[in-house]
């Protein structure tokens, strides 16, 4: 009976456990402040990102549309690269494109980007990353609003938004 229980509670116990979020090492990499560029391997974002935004920024992959943190997210501030720290977007140039995702018209410093053709989902689109740490934030496409016409279309789980001054 007593062998029972003891199997029923560790069975419980590998359950429990089972669904928890793995919690990540403090990610040193992170930096408001510093623009080093970073060139370390997967295994290392691996250990100091989320599931979430390492997925993103580092297997490049799209979060679903709508149903992400920044899509209706109207505050005022900043937004940086998750990953690294380095600053990507202001508010200021935020707008509902209608698409899902948070979208910007312009970079608070294009110089802060990166810019790569994708031939991903069978078309031609421009892949934008994060000039620091090389991770992927979206994707630009040229239906934007005036004046620039351009459309950062941003995963949000690839930004952290910082209430900090507008730039």
């Amino acid at each position: 009976m007593i062998k029972r229980f003891w199997l029923i509670g560790i069975f419980g116990l590998l359950i429990g456990c089972h669904g928890q979020k793995q919690v990540k090492k403090h990610n040193p990499y992170f930096s408001l402040t510093d623009t080093t560029e970073l060139r370390l391997p997967n295994s290392v974002w691996k250990e100091v990102l989320s599931d979430g935004v390492y997925t993103i920024t580092r297997e490049r992959s799209t979060e679903a549309p709508y149903n992400n943190e920044f899509c209706d997210f109207k505050a005022a501030g900043n937004y940086h690269c998750a990953a690294c720290g380095n600053l990507l977007f202001s508010s200021v140039n935020k707008y509902d494109s209608g698409t899902g995702w948070p979208s910007f018209w312009q970079p608070i410093q294009p110089n802060r980007l990166l810019f790569r053709k994708d031939f991903s989902e069978k078309m031609e689109r421009v892949e934008v990353l994060c000039k620091r740490c090389g991770g992927h934030l979206g994707h630009l496409f040229y239906d934007g609003p005036a004046p620039t016409r351009q459309r950062y279309c941003m995963n949000s789980l690839a930004l952290k938004f910082m209430k900090d001054s507008v730039k």
